[in-house]
């Protein structure tokens, strides 16, 4: 657009201010449109984000999320697509959401490797999609040494990061239980007493945690043989009957009256 030519057709050449003036006013309408885009997208904040997954809707909180373009919005983005990937999205969906999920996990780090969220989601994308292609076949192709990697490398930037420690429980035990104790332990360095004793840190550092208790639960039977039966029962008895936090907290709440209800139904 020509502002000399507005400015000719808008006043004569003997007023310039009111020349000037006449131009902004036929200007306006045109910079107000990326104006009014620009202030809408800033609206959209990592509170609004965390809003929309405590409420449950989380693929309204990885568009937010991602849209921020830093290392905890994509952090966030993982973490809200692999929760609803994993609880929500029908079986023929999952595979391709945890891929979305695995690429925003990268981007979490790759935007701040000292966030340790940014390494935790990205582990948990990971270990996710590993579920939808089977154990073996993610060990096979080294899943397992970068999902334990991206842990460690959690606690390496925050020790005190419980949700870091209750995953690498899992990996340790989950590795033994697929792989049998004497090739978990030569093959994966995974072992049963490393397993418990980052459960017990979990359950240490957040003791009144549904998502700790019945993750640990899950195990129990592995970890102590015989008597890890009657300690599952209980241990998730008593994660039934904590109070109900988040939209998260209630997806977990139904997996484990289910697992409860099969256990005690067998």
């Amino acid at each position: 657009m020509n502002l000399t030519r507005l400015s000719k057709l808008a006043a004569p050449a003997s007023h310039p201010c009111r020349a000037v003036a006449s131009a902004r006013a036929l200007l306006a309408p045109v910079l107000a449109g990326p104006l009014l885009l620009a202030a809408a997208a800033g609206a959209q904040t990592i509170e609004d984000a965390r809003a929309a997954y405590t409420e449950g809707r989380f693929l309204e909180a990885v568009e937010i999320a991602e849209a921020l373009g830093t290392s905890d919005g994509y952090a966030l983005a993982t973490k809200s697509l692999a929760i609803h990937g994993y609880y929500i999205a029908a079986e023929e969906e999952k595979q391709g959401l945890f891929e979305r999920a695995m690429a925003l996990g990268e981007m979490a780090v790759e935007a701040d490797r000292s966030n340790p969220e940014a390494h935790y989601q990205s582990a948990h994308a990971l270990g996710r999609y590993s579920q939808t292609i089977g154990a073996m076949t993610a060990l096979r192709r080294g899943y397992g040494g970068r999902i334990r990697d991206l842990l460690e490398a959690t606690l390496a930037r925050d020790s005190t990061y419980w949700e870091a420690h209750l995953a690498l429980a899992g990996w340790h035990a989950d590795i033994v239980d697929r792989a049998g104790r004497f090739m978990a332990r030569v093959t994966y360095g995974a072992n049963r007493g490393e397993a418990t004793a980052h459960f017990e840190r979990a359950m240490a550092m957040n003791p009144g945690s549904r998502l700790v208790i019945f993750e640990y639960a899950l195990r129990m039977p592995l970890l102590r043989d015989r008597e890890g039966r009657e300690l599952q029962r209980e241990m998730m008895l008593e994660a039934s009957r904590i109070p109900l936090g988040d939209a998260y907290d209630r997806l977990i709440q139904e997996r484990l009256l289910a697992e409860l209800e099969a256990l005690e139904g067998g």
